[in-house]
């Protein structure tokens, strides 16, 4: 799945960084889950967005993986602000699942 963003250079290191934080009950990152959607840089104000989903909106796991995300994009961007969007539009399947993820998993 593509990422949407405004940045290509800053988002490769952002999802580069974002391969650190794992959603623990499935033991893949989430980058290779397909769980983010899109991340935006805003030079003036210092931002980053990030606009991803959880693989249920019931996820137990849900805020250890949003607070993840949010405290590696602000380490990996200092003196940017993190801002995160979580969506469920549209829903995560299997499908969103990258190669490598799926080789993981042995799907």
């Amino acid at each position: 799945m593509a990422i949407i963003t405004n940045n290509n250079i800053k988002s490769t290191i952002a999802l580069a960084s974002l391969e650190s934080v794992y959603d623990p009950e499935i033991g893949l990152n989430v980058v290779d889950l397909g769980l983010i959607y899109q991340i935006d840089f805003d030079e003036t104000a210092k931002e980053v967005f990030c606009r991803m989903t959880l693989t249920t909106q019931f996820c137990p796991m849900g805020e250890s993986i949003t607070d993840g995300v949010k405290n590696t994009l602000a380490g990996t961007f200092p003196g940017y602000t993190a801002r995160l969007e979580l969506t469920f539009d549209p829903p995560w399947n299997f499908q969103m699942i990258s190669e490598e993820g799926r080789e993981f998993l042995n799907r």
